[in-house]
């Protein structure tokens, strides 16, 4: 699969960095315009950001292991030599093998253990500039579009929505305001790509696979995050919440970012 081309913003190539996005009402209209923060001319670097998000992946497994006497739970005896047969542990009174690690049904040789630390360290710097990496990737069009977000494309990213949509009560309303301003394409494309899970996963749990979609960031918990959150794909979180998984999930940036004004404001105070 080729390589997908990112564009790096340098921190000091402010010109070249986005300034100004619009602000837009539950309407679709445009109500204003909104400066966006430093944080967003960090330079994307696609190499922090993919190892942070493969640490918090790894961080977040839970150890695993098999009961300490699975497959040995038989009563056997060797034969012996002498019989012209392997000297493996038979049944009783069978000459089916069981319990050796090379037999069907058998032990494992060495198995996983739950003493086994599964997680990745990451410098908390290098974990900060990921976060802000990611972030910055969110305000460049041709990074989200690289991803397969579908957008109107007069939309400026992110795309900034009056503080009104912290308000929306019900799922009707949040979906009639997103189609609204022009993004709830990708909340279709999202229904559309559900699919079963290959693999045991299906029956523990998790038997769909659902592709990622809006993240939408609020300012706080409130009703426009429980309106929005059973949409398919689409994460809610406030400002504390995001991390670099979040902003780019699967370790690729340039997520479709729905964020208020208030939220922004907040994000606004982030420095590294």
């Amino acid at each position: 699969m080729a390589e997908r081309k990112v564009k790096k913003i340098k921190a000091e190539d402010k010109e070249s960095a986005p300034g100004k996005v619009k602000v837009y009402d539950l309407k679709g209209g445009v109500a204003g315009e909104a400066d966006l923060p430093a944080a967003f001319r960090t330079e994307v670097r696609p190499d922090v950001i993919h190892r942070a998000v493969v640490a918090i992946e790894a961080n977040r497994r839970q150890p695993y292991a098999p009961k300490p006497d699975a497959g040995a739970r038989h009563s056997v005896s060797t034969w012996g030599k002498g019989r012209g047969v392997s000297r493996v542990q038979r049944i009783k009174g069978s000459s089916t093998g069981a319990q050796s690690p090379n037999n069907v049904g058998g032990r494992r040789a060495h198995p996983p253990k739950v003493e086994k630390d599964l997680g990745k360290k990451i410098n908390r710097k290098e974990l900060s500039l990921a976060k802000l990496s990611a972030l910055s990737a969110t305000g460049q069009a041709e990074l989200v579009k690289a991803r397969g977000h579908q957008f109107k494309e007069e939309l400026t990213v992110p795309v900034v929505v009056q503080d009104d949509l912290e308000g929306v009560k019900t799922t009707k309303e949040a979906v009639e305001a997103l189609e609204s301003i022009g993004v709830y394409d990708d909340v279709a494309r999202a229904a559309e790509g559900k699919k079963v899970r290959a693999g045991r996963g299906k029956m523990r749990g998790r038997r769909y696979r659902v592709p990622r979609s809006l993240l939408v960031v609020l300012s706080a918990e409130c009703d426009g995050g429980r309106s929005m959150r059973n949409l398919p794909g689409v994460e809610v979180a406030t400002p504390p919440q995001l991390n670099a998984e979040m902003l780019a999930p699967g370790g690729a940036p340039g997520r479709l970012m729905v964020v208020s004004e208030k939220a922004l404001g907040t994000i606004g105070g982030w420095a590294r």
